[in-house]
């Protein structure tokens, strides 16, 4: 049995000395990129191997693309070749913010066309609060021949304009309702929010205890929003492309299936002053 969207620490447990299932530790702060390596030294997931967000999950910026823009493809490909990830592989991510980075390498692996992922569920508090075992010992790496495969591309800038034009699409921005409102921004130079565009904060896929809301809560308010728009029209975006795979995700445990990603999100949006802004 594969997971495709989350696993529980319990699950975890059972499985963590089979050779087909990787962990990957992608914890991270905006504010202190060094965040993350720092606490994989210390302590992690037994076996689990590091991806940094900016350099690992993400690409170069110029200025114009966005703080996350996409890694180029083969370069991705070969770097989740050498952690050891293949066809057969279970992938299992984790983070210590409930998904919000860890959301950003589920998506980039179905985008490749690997299904076999899924996030440890509540994140690493869970895996502890389960009594779970950290170690620091870095694992040697069994490099594999990862094969991209087809999944669902991303969307561009003019994308997101003509669909929003033509009212073909539905654009969801997962972050908080004050920076959505232009109020509080401290990460991009431009506030507010793309016209047109509804705001579903991430953190309202969370159950109290950090864990996804039951499949069937996380329907009931996903068709609520979208007001039935189907689930193939939906564009998610955040502040740079990452959160925003939060979003996708609940979609998908819903039961909703093939919304798309803008990855540039509103960090590449309002770095262009000809496109338009609601504050």
């Amino acid at each position: 049995m594969s997971h495709t969207t989350l696993v529980d620490a319990t699950t975890l447990a059972a499985y963590l000395d089979d050779p087909a299932w990787l962990v990957v530790d992608v914890r991270h702060q905006l504010a202190d990129t060094g965040y993350g390596e720092r606490l994989y030294a210390e302590s992690h997931i037994p076996g689990a191997i590091f991806l940094h967000c900016d350099r690992d999950l993400s690409g170069p910026m110029t200025g114009i693309n966005g703080r996350h823009p996409l890694p180029d493809v083969e370069v991705l490909v070969r770097r989740l070749g050498e952690i050891g990830i293949d066809a057969a592989t279970q992938v299992v991510v984790y983070d210590d913010v409930q998904g919000m980075i860890a959301g950003r390498l589920w998506w980039l692996l179905r985008w490749l066309g690997h299904d076999r992922v899924a996030l440890l569920d509540g994140g690493l508090q869970s895996w502890l609060a389960a009594g779970g075992a950290m170690d620091a010992e870095h694992p040697v790496l069994q490099p594999k021949h990862f094969v991209r495969g087809e999944g669902l591309p991303p969307v561009d800038a003019q994308h997101v304009s003509a669909g929003l034009e033509a009212a073909q699409i539905c654009l969801v921005d997962a972050r908080s309702p004050d920076r959505f409102r232009g109020e509080n921004e401290t990460m991009d130079p431009v506030g507010g929010h793309i016209p047109g565009a509804v705001n579903r904060f991430f953190r309202d896929n969370l159950q109290a205890d950090g864990r996804y809301k039951q499949a069937a809560e996380l329907r009931t308010e996903w068709l609520a929003m979208l007001d039935g728009v189907a689930p193939e029209q939906v564009v998610h975006q955040c502040g740079s492309g990452v959160s925003a795979c939060h979003n996708l995700l609940a979609m998908e445990v819903a039961g909703l299936t093939a919304s798309r990603l803008y990855a540039g999100s509103w960090s590449e949006w309002c770095a262009d002053p000809a496109r338009p802004v609601v504050r």
